[in-house]
């Protein structure tokens, strides 16, 4: 049986080059990158090297580049920090009601403390309103925190536009772009972002290791506290097998790749558009991730679709990795005005540079016939 693996919005295989640029840091230079010994400054000297290759790859300083255990742990850091910081002076956030969940469970988290949210409307392709954003800003607000590229639907959101008018109504402006780094062009200082979640296991690196770019001059309030690694903004032991490996994946992200899987990505939606009664969910062409694609199959359950697909040996799934054993329907597809119905209808595919034009071809085959077939056994019509 063929595994063909279109989950790849969840995780990614790690490259072979990422495994064996870590594999030394955990046999040989296995220093605590803390310790003033020649094996702690070894470590402590390729780690910092790591950091630049990261800080370069969006147009930022290295000492603006805070490492942590995960793009959740960096986007909790981000919320959290700022509202600690900035309590009770100013206490509101705007934010979109189609961000990760770990970013509307910070901010539902933060309502129980005395925030106040904002949660603004998106239209039918998941972009926000600029107009939007700006009615939303009052003087207590102090941070606007907007998806870049959405895990669900692929939609890429107008950084610069966003960042231009938070830096002239004064709000910091903060994105999550764990799905979009090395996918779409990020420079902070064009884009004026003043913060960014990054993480490693998204672009074929290893999990357990994110960042949050936090812009100089940007006060924030740590989460964890201890010895003071990472700038005394985040203690803990500093990860340095996984941060080398995410940097090495950074390194070696090419856009040929990129250019690549958008190839493959139209091809893989022209033809599963050719299915009677779908619909492609999200932004088109340029305005979406390379590699994701985002389907309602009208009258048939998603959860069915991937169940048939599984055992075939293709692995695709529903909606985010985080919340793929809910019953509940996608919020990023109800807020793009969706039914329940509709929703609970929609698969995410995401293929990635290892997918192949004939694990396509095959994945197109099976799909058509496990809708074929659910559609004949439905009781909607």
């Amino acid at each position: 049986m063929k595994n063909i693996y279109l989950d790849n919005a969840a995780t990614t295989k790690v490259d072979d080059r990422v495994v064996e640029a870590m594999n030394i840091y955990h046999t040989e230079k296995y220093g605590n990158a803390s310790s003033v010994h020649f094996k702690g400054e070894e470590a402590r000297r390729d780690l910092e090297e790591a950091r630049e290759t990261i800080a370069k790859a969006i147009g930022a300083r290295y000492d603006e580049i805070i490492f942590t255990g995960s793009g959740t742990e960096s986007n909790n850091f981000a919320i959290k920090g700022l509202f600690f910081n900035n309590y009770p002076n100013k206490n509101h956030i705007i934010t979109t009601k189609i961000e990760h969940d770990c970013v509307l469970n910070a901010c539902k988290w933060l309502e129980t403390k005395g925030a106040k949210v904002t949660y603004l409307n998106v239209n039918e392709k998941g972009f926000v309103n600029l107009k939007d954003i700006e009615n939303a800003i009052t003087d207590k607000t102090f941070l606007v925190s907007v998806i870049h590229g959405n895990n669900e639907i692929g939609t890429i959101q107008n950084l610069k536009g966003i960042g231009e008018l938070c830096r002239k109504k004064g709000v910091l402006f903060h994105t999550d772009a764990c799905q979009s780094l090395t996918k779409v062009p990020i420079n902070v200082n064009k884009d004026n972002v003043d913060l960014v979640t990054l993480n490693a296991h998204k672009i074929h690196g290893p999990k357990g290791v994110g960042a949050l770019y936090i812009r100089k001059g940007v006060s924030i309030t740590p989460l964890l506290h201890g010895g003071g690694q990472e700038f005394k903004l985040r203690s803990s032991t500093e990860n340095v097998p996984g941060i080398i490996g995410f940097a090495k994946a950074v390194k070696i992200s090419s856009s040929s790749d990129v250019k690549n899987m958008k190839k493959l990505r139209e091809y893989f939606i022209q033809e599963l558009l050719k299915i009677p009664n779908t619909r492609l969910n999200g932004a088109d062409g340029e305005d979406r991730l390379c590699n994701n694609i985002n389907l309602s199959f009208r009258n048939i359950e998603g959860e069915a679709i991937g169940s048939f697909l599984n055992v075939n040996g293709i692995f695709t799934s529903t909606g985010s990795a985080c919340s793929s054993k809910s019953l509940e329907p996608s919020h990023v597809l109800t807020a793009l005005g969706l039914s329940p119905l509709e929703a609970n209808s929609s698969i995410r595919i995401s293929i990635s540079k290892y997918t192949t034009k004939e694990e396509i071809d095959y994945a197109l085959s099976e799909i058509k016939k496990t809708v074929e077939k659910l559609r004949r056994i439905s009781p909607l019509k």
